[in-house]
């Protein structure tokens, strides 16, 4: 059974607790099981505020401002949405460093509702000027990305998914947004679990003589612009694949570093509405239309076939 990326990190938590003593683990009452190692481990490290975001947020700011490298973890909405200002204040005007962890981006609570699905996430991350952004898909994606820039100035953010994707990068591809598959028709954009989609896609058009070329990125900001405009100018159609909103996700980064490239076509698949009811995982990516049927409906009609 594969490792989740939320074991990934807990795992490299205490792998990093270990060698630096500045890290302190704060959370809004949840992966209390699989954290157990590291409070055990340094218990003055570790603090569970229950369900008080703003309140976690506040507290890792005087954690940054003594010194301290502060790790945030919780469910996405609360943390992102709900402790926004608190954010905005602490972190983005007086430019403390943090490291924000969450788990249940876009549906992946599936079962839990509405009120646990959060898709303007990344939207709002890309606000801050000097932000990192990242959307790791794998356990080594998480572990290589969160290695090589938690202690970086400013706000880091990453999205952990519920369930990884199927691909297995080298790290000589996690600086950059990584070319999948190559094509001459049209390029797809993608990232996280909607890699799985994307390839199911391009063996299905491949079969009506389309070639479709894949991009996928785990980091939006900073963002990859020239594996992305190399591949446009080849093409000159790109369709997007994100379970993040319509308003400033992939499609907006992709979109305002290609504008300039001549007879340009564009289809952006994203979330364009609130998700409500329940079901699995693949129920809500098919409500929101995220899915391989549709993909490949998108990419002959950017083709006009």
């Amino acid at each position: 059974m594969v490792k989740k990326v939320r074991q990934s990190f807990a795992d490299l938590m205490l792998e990093i607790a270990k060698t630096d003593k500045k890290l302190v683990v704060v959370v809004g009452d949840i992966s209390h099981g699989i954290l157990k190692p590291f409070a055990s481990y340094c218990p003055d490290r570790y603090y569970n505020i229950g369900i008080c975001e703003p309140s976690t947020v506040n507290l890792a700011a005087g954690l940054s401002k003594s010194g301290l490298n502060p790790v945030v973890h919780t469910i996405t909405p609360f943390i992102t949405e709900r402790s926004y200002e608190q954010i905005k204040l602490d972190f983005g005007y007086q430019k403390l460093d943090v490291n924000i962890i969450t788990v249940g981006g876009a549906f992946d609570y599936s079962k839990l509702g509405c009120s646990h699905h959060c898709y303007s996430d990344v939207s709002l991350f890309m606000h801050f000027n000097k932000a990192k952004v990242f959307l790791p898909g794998s356990n080594d994606e998480f572990n290589y990305l969160f290695k090589n820039n938690y202690k970086k100035k400013g706000i880091k953010y990453f999205r952990l998914p519920e369930h990884s994707n199927n691909l297995n990068l080298k790290k000589s591809q996690m600086n950059k947004a990584v070319r999948l598959v190559s094509g001459n028709d049209l390029t797809l954009v993608t990232t996280g679990q909607q890699v799985n989609n994307a390839l199911k896609a391009i063996n299905i058009l491949k079969k009506n003589r389309i070639s479709a070329e894949l991009i996928y990125y785990h980091t939006l900001k900073p963002f990859d612009e020239k594996t992305l405009i190399k591949s446009i100018k080849k093409t000159r159609k790109m369709i997007s694949i994100e379970e993040l909103s319509h308003h400033g996700g992939l499609y907006a980064e992709c979109v305002k570093n290609i504008l300039s490239i001549n007879n340009l076509k564009t289809i952006q698949m994203a979330i364009t509405d609130f998700v409500h009811g329940y079901g699995s995982y693949e129920d809500l990516c098919n409500k929101a239309g995220l899915n391989v049927k549709n993909i490949v409906k998108n990419a002959k009609k950017i083709l006009k076939l």
